[in-house]
């Protein structure tokens, strides 16, 4: 179990360290080269790992077509806005809407699965939402297109989790790994040759092409560690990205949140953490499998 937990730390240490090459990579291509690229390059490194029973060649047989090329869409948009919050937003600033999640996975619950909302889960989604607001303060400083598309994520991302709830139990990993690397490369490479195709620099290729990695790296690593540690010690990790964020962006960027930002940043941290040990209180394991809903 132990190394179950650190592996999925350093999951999402490597999941942080994508988004850092993203980032790095900025003004060199336009989203929807980005997108492809980054994204071919994972499809590239996860190509040759799949389980002992799955073949990359079947990834197109599904059960339930209609909810994988859903959770397709919500991914490959989530990989679209991503690149666009993460090169035009500080990181911390980022992440801290993305994991307003919670509060669309709550919304969505009650919308779509008629689920019963207690004071606790509330508690933590309105907690969430007011360390947000410490982070981003609108209504005090100028907020941008990137905060947008990280909101977006955020929405996607709740998607996701509430289709996979459905799909994980019903289809292979590689149907719903394979069906959304191939929308996000149709859709970004459609949107990139719109856009214009320039020819990216050494460097801003190299960035994009190790965000590839790190993401599929980063993919790997969560499900090695969901094997060896219960999806309830997992779930939680993932919020070190918060710490990662502020890290990377202090270090490479010049991106240090003032005092204000950073209590928004610890009771984002905190009401997440409540919400995934309520979710393990109530229903004894976490619903939550391939938590990560961009490539």
């Amino acid at each position: 179990m132990k190394n179950g937990v650190l592996l999925a730390l350093l999951a999402y240490a490597t999941f942080s360290w994508g988004d850092a090459c993203i980032k790095a990579s900025r003004g060199g291509m336009s989203v929807f080269q980005t997108g492809f690229l980054v994204t071919l390059a994972a499809a590239i490194f996860l190509y040759f790992v799949h389980g002992p029973e799955e073949r990359w060649r079947d990834f197109w047989r599904t059960k339930r077509p209609w909810m994988v090329q859903a959770r397709a869409l919500s991914g490959c948009g989530a990989g679209i806005l991503g690149v666009y919050a993460f090169t035009t937003i500080p990181m911390a600033e980022a992440y801290s809407l993305i994991f307003l999640s919670p509060f669309f996975v709550t919304i969505l619950s009650i919308l779509i699965l008629k689920e019963q909302i207690g004071p606790w889960r509330w508690g933590a989604v309105i907690a969430g939402f007011a360390g947000v607001l410490l982070v981003v303060r609108p209504g005090f400083r100028e907020l941008s297109t990137g905060h947008l598309a990280a909101l977006g994520i955020a929405f996607l991302a709740g998607t996701t989790v509430i289709l996979l709830r459905s799909l994980s139990q019903s289809e292979k990993r590689t149907t719903i790994l394979g069906v959304m690397i191939l929308y996000a490369l149709i859709i970004n490479g459609i949107g990139a040759v719109i856009s214009g195709i320039t020819m990216p620099s050494g460097r801003d290729l190299a960035l994009v092409l190790a965000a590839g990695a790190f993401s599929a790296m980063g993919q790997v690593l969560m499900l090695k560690a969901m094997k060896l540690a219960p999806a309830n010690q997992v779930a939680p990790t993932q919020y070190s990205q918060i710490a990662w964020a502020a890290a990377i962006g202090a270090a490479l960027f010049g991106e240090r949140p003032d005092a204000l930002a950073i209590v928004g940043l610890v009771i984002v941290t905190m009401a997440g953490l409540l919400t995934v040990l309520r979710e393990q209180w109530k229903f004894g394991t976490l619903r939550n499998p391939w938590g990560r809903n961009r490539l």
